[in-house]
């Protein structure tokens, strides 16, 4: 779906697109005085709106397949840890929020680019479709970045505390367990009104007699706005936008100063040994690396709370700002969920070799070979460090 127009009698007709809180798009009514004050922003919605369709399904079929590369990484034994569980199951939880993506965008943005509401296109079928594509995606955006908070703070504790104690690590890799499925449930049940407020009506054209659907008109910076809505909005925008960008902030900025600080003081304690400096490379590499999650959830989910509180407070907000930034909003999301799997190969030799070692060595049987030992022993010799020697290591894993 797009903006595939300005006019003011399209306005009229009732027809215009929302972008809901879950990178997905919607129908609702505007006013016809709503287009004068965003015209720029929706000429520039209407120009990419015909792009958008192609474009998002291309990043969300490269995002599932990248995604399930990390899956199948992340989850080898000598790659076990707390924090590629929860990089796993925010893979996971990635995609989900493509998959559900792909077909809504081929129905709506590509196969039925038309503005005009049609009895195909606005079936009942596929409206309800797009009512759990919404509800579906709003979740998992939701779970993804409250993983990332508790990545940054797992981490931060590791580092804080590390441990070689196996009794220690095994307890801290159930506890991230219990924690992740803790904010599954909890990312549920905490959307609950924004299920709630979305609701297809129907819409009887008496000139063609054609029946189409509709999702009911929020109202967002109206006065008649109802008390679910708005209270639906706050809760969003508090719990899965600012909150959840406040503790990345705090515990991502107290993660790289003590890592920076344990560099300084084995530098100067420890006399570096050749291979220690390398070692210290990779946890130069880790710490960009985990850097770059976080600042891209940040980018991407705080200007969408501003945004948010802004619709709910600001008269007219909703309809010329939010609506026609939506389709932006909705591949800088999207594209945040595909990236990942190229932060990890650039910025994690473990990641990397272990890849190359289960995709890879088949196609280029000589290639696995360096300095007198395959890349088998290579993992082992990593699985046995992260084993014996967590504490010297302690930031030596993928993140």
């Amino acid at each position: 779906m797009s903006f595939r127009t300005l006019r003011k009698s399209e306005f009229d007709n009732g027809f215009c697109l929302q972008w809901w809180f879950s990178s997905a798009n919607t129908y609702c009514g505007m006013a016809a005085n709503q287009s004068v004050t965003g015209d720029h922003l929706f000429t520039f919605a209407k120009s990419y709106a015909s792009f958008h369709g192609y474009i998002s399904i291309c990043v969300c079929v490269f995002g599932i397949i990248t995604n399930i590369f990390n899956i199948i990484v992340l989850t080898r034994r000598h790659m076990s840890t707390p924090v590629n569980i929860i990089l796993s199951w925010l893979a996971v939880s990635d995609i989900i929020t493509m998959m559900s993506y792909v077909p809504f965008s081929m129905h709506f943005y590509c196969m039925y680019p038309d503005v005009n509401k049609t009895p195909d296109k606005n079936s009942k079928s596929w409206m309800t479709y797009m009512t759990f594509h919404i509800n579906l995606a709003a979740t998992t955006h939701t779970v993804s970045i409250w993983l990332c908070v508790l990545l940054a703070i797992v981490r931060f504790v590791h580092i804080r505390s590390p441990t070689k104690a196996f009794a220690t690590r095994r307890r801290r890799m159930t506890q991230s367990k219990v924690l992740i499925l803790l904010i599954y449930v909890w990312s549920a049940i905490s959307l609950i009104p924004n299920y709630m407020s979305n609701e297809l009506q129907e819409n009887l054209n008496p000139e063609s007699n054609e029946t189409t659907y509709v999702l009911r008109d929020l109202r967002l910076g109206k006065n008649d706005t109802d008390a679910l809505v708005l209270v639906n909005v706050w809760m969003y925008a508090v719990t899965a936008k600012l909150v959840p960008c406040l503790l990345m902030s705090i515990f991502g900025s107290l993660l790289i100063y003590n890592i920076h600080v344990k560099i300084r003081h084995r530098r100067k304690v420890l006399k570096i040994s050749g291979a220690n400096s390398m070692r210290l490379t990779e946890h130069s590499r880790t710490t960009k690396m985990l850097v770059s999650v976080i600042l891209l959830f940040l980018v991407t989910e705080l200007p969408q709370g501003v945004l948010i509180v802004c619709s709910a407070t600001v008269k007219d907000f909703f309809d010329t700002v939010y609506l026609p930034l939506g389709d932006v909003m909705d591949i800088v999301a999207l594209i945040n969920n595909a990236v990942n799997f190229i932060l990890y190969c650039t910025m994690s030799t473990k990641f990397r070799e272990t890849f190359v070692h289960l995709f890879c060595a088949c196609h280029f049987p000589h290639s696995n070979e360096s300095i007198g030992y395959t890349l088998t022993d290579r993992l082992a010799k990593l699985d046995s460090h992260s084993n014996n020697n967590e504490h010297q290591n302690h930031i030596n894993h993928v993140v």
